[in-house]
């Protein structure tokens, strides 16, 4: 008697076919994914500005003037290390906060982030169809 054995498994075509669909699916996915990843981290920014902010009107309110941030004792990075934060053109009545992406962050569409002493909130360098209102 003959038994008829059957194997079983996939063809190459088949997994070839497979590999293909997943590749495609991950060229479509992972700009977007990494897209949101950088978004999500322009919290950080903002934290780190806005900190610099409020340290900024403690300082004023004992001096007669706004400081740098070794006055204000506000460090020179972000709470995630994401953006380099600098303050420029600091006077008795003005200044203008900025943060700077760095490491990972770097190439993010929105650019540097700045906020002044009137809570003023722009982007620098941003890509084009890139405002403040969508980046903030």
């Amino acid at each position: 008697m003959k038994t008829n054995k059957t194997t079983a498994g996939f063809t190459l075509i088949e997994v070839m076919v497979t590999l293909a669909i997943i590749s495609i699916l991950a060229a479509i996915a992972l700009p977007s994914y990494t897209e949101y990843v950088k978004k999500g981290r322009r919290s950080d920014a903002k934290a780190g500005l806005l900190n610099v902010q409020m340290a900024q009107e403690k300082y004023r309110a004992n001096h007669i003037s706004y400081g740098t941030l070794a006055q204000i004792g506000v460090p020179a990075t972000s709470p995630d290390g994401n953006y380099t934060l600098a303050v420029a053109d600091q006077s008795a009545s003005r200044y203008t906060a900025t943060a700077t992406p760095t490491g990972v962050q770097t190439g993010d569409k929105c650019g540097n982030f700045q906020i002044n002493q009137d809570g003023t909130k722009s982007v620098v360098s941003a890509s084009s169809g890139y405002d403040a209102a969508k980046c903030w």
